[in-house]
């Protein structure tokens, strides 16, 4: 049982709508109705009534509705009641992939030289979405979060992280003896990109459309979840991918991927370290925080005194 989905459900029963749904949990009108077709296909029952201008739960959409919102609720006691029984120092630590890859390794070490004490670490990667959500659920102490558009960090504490660059990549040889290359001769070529809701992803549809084109417009386009294999297709020249600079600057700088920025797109990636409301109370979280902090060259006496989203 899948409880994005239940949650997913909720909000439309509520709603009566995809489009609002999908604003008010962050993601696109496509992603809800996979998700209802999913819980429909797994049940064996329609549960929306479509017929009507609002969707409305039918009587097997009732019943799911009902129980949905108590498996919900018997969810968030079990994570408070976790909480309350930890015994060790521990932090949860979620990220975006593309973070994880490019910056956590050397964090984690500089961090485990002076904390080798601490055994009691988790660290996840997800989607912008799903980090702030667990971030209310409490699922994560702290979360570094990769965004395009603005946040809504209502009552958490932030810092403010260097930018990343969103460039498109692929193997020199690919393009070799291309005199000018423009956003035609890229749509020509195979694209490889992560999945739908990530933020390179809405960040390329963005780009897309407000240079009056569109990913549609690519020859092909293939969707990885593995961040590697995307980097490898670039890499042996089967293709151009849309990614962070920080993942392949050593590569750029072997030569081994050319970089190649368009006219007209926002290259920049926010980045912000988001503190959960119970992060100050484990002396572990705020040793983490201070890593990150200090890695990117951000004063870590900044702890003191955060940024707090109104």
């Amino acid at each position: 049982m899948e409880f994005t989905n239940l949650k997913t459900f909720i909000e439309v029963a509520k709603t009566g709508n995809l489009t609002r749904t999908a604003d008010n949990l962050r993601v696109t009108p496509s992603a809800v109705s996979r998700r209802i077709k999913i819980m429909e296909e797994q049940y064996g029952y329609l549960l929306l009534d479509r017929s009507g201008p609002l969707l409305v739960p039918t009587e097997a959409g009732k019943l799911v509705f009902e129980k949905a919102q108590l498996l919900i609720q018997i969810e968030k006691e079990l994570l408070c009641g976790l909480m309350n029984i930890r015994r060790t120092p521990k932090f949860s630590f979620g990220c975006t992939s593309a973070f994880g890859i490019a910056h956590l390794p050397e964090m984690l070490r500089g961090f485990m030289l002076v904390n080798a004490e601490l055994n009691n670490l988790e660290f996840y990667f997800d989607m912008p979405d799903n980090l702030l959500q667990g971030l209310k659920d409490h699922t994560f102490d702290l979360a570094v979060i990769e965004h395009c558009e603005g946040l809504d960090l209502y009552g958490f504490t932030t810092f403010q992280l260097p930018e990343d660059e969103m460039i498109f990549v692929f193997s020199p040889l690919l393009l070799a003896g291309t005199k000018e290359i423009t956003i035609d001769t890229l749509i020509s070529q195979h694209l490889f990109i992560r999945k739908e809701g990530c933020c390179s992803s809405k960040l390329l549809g963005a780009n897309m459309e407000r240079i009056g084109r569109a990913v549609s417009e690519f020859s092909k386009v293939t969707v990885y979840d593995d961040m590697h294999i995307i980097i490898e297709s670039a890499v042996k020249g089967h293709g151009i991918a849309y990614l962070s600079r920080s993942l392949v600057c050593d590569k750029i700088a072997d030569g081994v991927l050319a970089a190649h920025s368009v006219r007209g797109f926002v290259q920049a990636k926010r980045r912000t370290l988001v503190l959960g409301d119970t992060a100050r109370q484990e002396d572990a979280t705020v040793k983490f925080a201070r890593e990150i902090l200090g890695y990117f060259g951000v004063p870590c006496e900044l702890l003191t005194q955060p940024d707090v989203a109104v």
